[in-house]
């Protein structure tokens, strides 16, 4: 049976090694990808200085070194290839392919110039082949305030980035010119807002307990924001990891300011209702918010203007359809049971799905692990019990590919590229220095 996983971020490719390790089908993996290299956000998403986190792609690598394995990047699905084409190639289609979309904020001067998403943010400084460098190595110069929109682990990274000198970031694979754009930034201040109080905010305790250990920058926390109502003090008296973030704040709220050179202002109860400026934005007016006791939040009417010429908004991924199938707007999922993919509540034959686009922008990287284990036991039972057609090109995806002058990626490309990359790091002093140019990239994977 040959099966193609599209996306190779760690869904798809634990999803390939669930298959490629049973032994009860005898099964062919070609994981797809769009861009030529592999690791989906483990690559571009994971901040470059949670270097622990990022080894997962060792783990990760191993996976497409395995017999039956191949990764076949530079391979866009609904360009280069269709997932009619696809159907005709495989015995099945795994989509893995995540949530690379970001949420709005849905208030006035959103679009102002200076107001940008944590995801493209976050795509710059990993060294993604499509971020937008012009955007940011002309916002961030200029920039002396930024706030920074949500309470998630990914707003932690956007405003540690921000505040961290260059010197804490220099041992890791960032691109040089991100390097340089930091290092040239006046950012001064950095507000992180949160609609909520600090019990309902969703960063892990070790992500957050790093802002206060920044070599450059004081944490400043208002002591009545981590004075908690009834129900966020009995949240954090039953939930270990909420009432860790709790101490954590709060003795931040207690801590003197060292008087170094950059401020985190930490806050909670507040939210962003507009942005304003002529020609980009300047200002950012905050709404002071309460908990009712239904733990909703609404507004109080107290309003705060913070200068800002920097906006992050850092309020969720989401997912985007693919050509041909159902795809759930209100979710942002593509419908399924049990990883089969779903039409109007019938499977569609042949389609499955793992990670993110599967059940939502939640988890940590290992959850993908056991979703994608049961998808792939969805996928072999159909297999078992006659369910799929058999595919009908001859030649397969290789001579399609090779038909339509597509330059593919295989794994061994990939291979050359780690390599490239490594070089390039240990010339700079760092294990490795992230390539960011697509062409660079195929460059270095055909030699």
């Amino acid at each position: 049976m040959r099966v193609a996983v599209i996306g190779s971020g760690p869904s798809g490719i634990y999803a390939a090694d669930a298959l490629v390790s049973q032994e009860d089908v005898p099964v062919e993996v070609d994981i797809i990808d769009r861009l030529p290299v592999p690791f989906g956000l483990v690559r571009y998403g994971v901040a470059p200085d949670h270097l622990s986190i990022r080894s997962v792609r060792d783990t990760l690598n191993k996976v497409l070194q395995k017999p039956g394995v191949r990764f076949l990047g530079n391979v866009t699905v609904g360009s280069d290839v269709s997932l009619a084409d696809l159907q005709a190639c495989y015995d099945a289609v795994i989509l893995t392919y995540g949530a690379s979309s970001d949420r709005r904020l849905g208030i006035p001067g959103e679009d102002l110039d200076g107001s940008v998403a944590a995801t493209d943010f976050v795509a710059w400084y990993c060294g993604h082949p499509d971020a937008d460098r012009e955007r940011f190595e002309r916002l961030l110069p200029s920039a002396t305030s930024a706030v920074v929109v949500g309470v998630g682990n990914v707003a932690v990274d956007v405003t540690r980035v921000l505040a961290k000198s260059v010197g804490e970031l220099n041992h890791t694979d960032m691109p040089q010119h991100v390097l340089e754009t930091l290092q040239s930034a006046h950012i001064t201040d950095v507000y992180l807002l949160g609609r909520r109080g600090p019990a309902q905010a969703s960063f892990t305790t070790k992500e957050l307990k790093e802002l206060g250990e920044l070599l450059e920058a004081d944490v400043l926390v208002k002591p009545a924001d981590v004075e908690l109502d009834p129900v966020s003090a009995a949240l954090a008296e039953s939930e270990r990891g909420v009432g860790r973030n709790v101490d954590v704040i709060r003795e931040w709220a207690e801590r003197a300011p060292a008087g170094k050179p950059r401020r985190i202002h930490v806050r909670f109860l507040s939210r962003p209702v507009e942005l304003r400026g002529d020609d980009r934005v300047d200002t950012v007016v905050v709404e002071r918010t309460r908990l009712t006791p239904e733990g909703s939040v609404e507004g109080t009417g107290e309003m705060e203007e913070i200068p800002a010429d920097l906006v992050v908004r850092s309020v969720g991924y989401r997912g985007t359809p693919m050509e041909e199938l159902p795809f759930d707007e209100r979710s942002g999922v593509i419908p399924n049971e049990d990883g089969r993919v779903t039409r109007d509540g019938e499977a569609v034959a042949g389609y499955y799905v793992a990670g993110w686009i599967k059940r939502g922008p939640t988890g940590i990287i290992g959850t993908n692990k056991k979703d994608a284990v049961a998808t792939v036991a969805s996928l072999l039972a159909d297999a078992q019990s006659g369910a799929l057609s058999e595919p009908t090109t001859p030649g397969g995806i290789d001579a399609l590919m090779a038909e339509r002058g597509v330059t593919v990626v295989s794994t061994a490309g990939w291979d050359s590229i780690d390599e490239a990359e490594k070089a390039l790091g240990a010339s700079r002093g760092r294990e490795r220095t992230t390539i960011h140019d697509r062409d660079e990239l195929l460059r270095s994977a055909i030699g």
